[in-house]
């Protein structure tokens, strides 16, 4: 009998042991508690920097504080400050907010297992990691460590002014980016602890995170902290913004312009100068931003040190980040924002294109359509398409492609109920992730969870090999200048030329003249 006892005790311990080496984990700072959920390991709001709060406000993220005993990590950390309900956030905000999650199919340390850190988007206004669209457990089942990092939005993240960049001797308006660089930090020093390989890091964000995963990509800051990148319906290739009267493409801000949007909000606030503004309350600072996408139009700016400048200029001069990448985006980006272009005329369509694009409008209307009206609202979308989201992911696939030595895919995401116009910008996200909730109208169905599978376990792949392909997947090959292909994800997933390139082809034409115009101001 006690023998028995003895055996059954030992088994009770080696399972208890099993369970407890990924249950709990020591990294910077401390050591942290998770769960185990079916066979996944789980740690939620894990500090990864001290709270950029007080006199941190409106600087780089400071070391993470140290804590004693084993801290729980059970439960998301706040979202960082911004409008209540932004990007559907249901998490309290905080201005003390850095905090990541990780979850990981690993057994023990050390396994090298491929890493996945995701980046939110939400026009660098809200967001969260909380969102359960986000959820990393589809990916974790599929043989990744999934990170997901929170980051400072609105003014906190990017608030440029004069006096800050004199302040740091690096310029200012990025703070958002370098807590996303201090997560990847984090994961390169912390995450074998979870099983994952710091030598396997893949960045994967999308819209506003896809954006920002474009600028770490072209960021001199970021070398070496991951290896491969993911963006969907993201990157900023255009010229840099330098008046708020901007084309309908849009480019990162110039230093000056988002300082002197930094000094106007200032003055909104009624601070004389950012000491003032820093003993503000965070709730009275975001009572005083902008409603709607941008967030009184904070966004990353090219402030010099994290952006040096223009990324077509980066990437044109070899100094960009040299990975794998996978980019995409979806057959109707602005459905989903509120659907520019649905009350537009023929000759009102006419008249704007002519007015916006100078010598470059009748290369334009000569590919999109508008005898009718109901085609110049079909037009008045695409170029939307175009300008924001489908030129950028072709001139990025086709500057790695051309200037870098890792191979670049091309997704078209165009899955969507028979009735609608095309596929919504975002509705390609909980297909990655594999958390459908709703479907195309309902529960999702079996092509809705077959299409799911096929594009997780693409991202999945990319993740781990630096190409998507794998056994049972259609085809996927690479983007070449001489052969131009991406994947479209519909009823029938294949390989096929890139959509709506003589469109694409025609607005690098106006960007290229958009240079070309510059120059000649420049030297005048």
């Amino acid at each position: 009998m006690k023998r028995i006892l003895f055996v059954i005790f030992l088994t009770g311990a080696f399972a208890q042991l099993g369970v407890s080496q990924m249950q709990t984990a020591k990294v910077t700072g401390g050591e942290a508690q998770g769960v185990v959920t079916e066979g996944i390991s789980i740690f939620k709001g894990i500090p990864f920097a001290a709270p950029p709060v007080g006199d941190l406000r409106w600087k780089a993220p400071a070391p993470v504080q140290p804590w004693t005993g084993i801290k729980k990590a059970d439960a998301f950390g706040p979202a960082c400050m911004q409008a209540s309900g932004a990007m559907g956030n249901t998490a309290p905000v905080s201005e003390d907010c850095l905090y990541l999650n990780v979850w990981t199919p690993a057994k023990k340390p050390g396994e090298k297992i491929p890493v996945i850190v995701w980046i939110y988007g939400g026009g660098f206004s809200g967001g969260s990691t909380s969102t359960s669209m986000y959820d990393g457990m589809g990916f974790a089942k599929k043989g990744v460590v999934l990170v997901s990092v929170a980051y400072r939005v609105g003014p906190f993240g990017f608030l440029a002014h004069p006096e800050l960049s004199r302040e740091s001797g690096k310029g200012s308006g990025s703070y958002g980016l370098e807590d996303m660089i201090a997560g990847l930090k984090w994961v390169k020093t912390n995450i074998a602890q979870f099983g994952g390989d710091p030598s396997n890091v893949t960045i994967f964000g999308h819209s506003a995170g896809g954006m920002a995963v474009n600028m770490l990509a072209a960021s001199p800051v970021t070398r070496g902290l991951f290896h491969r990148a993911i963006c969907m319906s993201g990157g900023s290739f255009a010229p840099l913004q330098t008046s708020n009267q901007g084309g309908i493409e849009m480019g990162i801000p110039a230093l000056k312009l988002a300082e002197s949007t930094g000094e106007a909000f200032l003055k909104k606030l009624g601070a004389a100068d950012i000491k003032a503004a820093r003993a503000m309350s965070a709730e009275e600072i975001q009572k005083n931003i902008g409603s709607g996408m941008g967030g009184g139009g904070f966004r990353p700016a090219a402030d010099g040190y994290v952006i040096p400048s223009d990324l077509y200029s980066i990437y044109q001069a070899r100094s960009f980040n040299d990975t794998p990448i996978l980019v995409g985006n979806t057959s109707d980006e602005l459905g989903a924002m509120g659907g520019r272009g649905k009350a537009i005329t023929a000759a009102d369509f006419e008249k704007q294109i002519r007015s916006q694009y100078g010598p470059q409008a009748d290369a334009i209307l000569a590919v999109y359509p508008h005898s009718t009206d109901t085609e110049a609202a079909k037009s008045s979308k695409g170029l939307s398409r175009e300008s924001t989201f489908s030129w950028s992911t072709w001139t990025w696939a086709r500057m790695q492609s051309k200037q870098g030595k890792g191979k670049a895919f091309i997704y078209y995401y165009d899955f969507h109920a028979p009735n609608a116009d095309g596929s919504g910008h975002g509705s390609d996200v909980p297909y990655a992730f594999q958390t459908l909730s709703g479907g195309r109208g309902g529960a999702p169905k079996p092509e809705d969870l077959k299409l799911s599978d096929i594009i997780s376990s693409y991202w999945v792949n990319f993740a781990k090999t630096g190409d998507p392909n794998g056994p049972g997947l259609p085809k996927w090959p690479a983007f070449a200048e001489n052969d131009q292909q991406a994947m479209v994800f519909d009823a029938t997933p294949s390989a096929r030329p890139v959509p709506n390139l003589d469109k694409v082809k025609a607005f690098d034409a106006y960007i290229s003249w958009r240079k070309e115009e510059a120059k000649k101001n420049a030297g005048n």
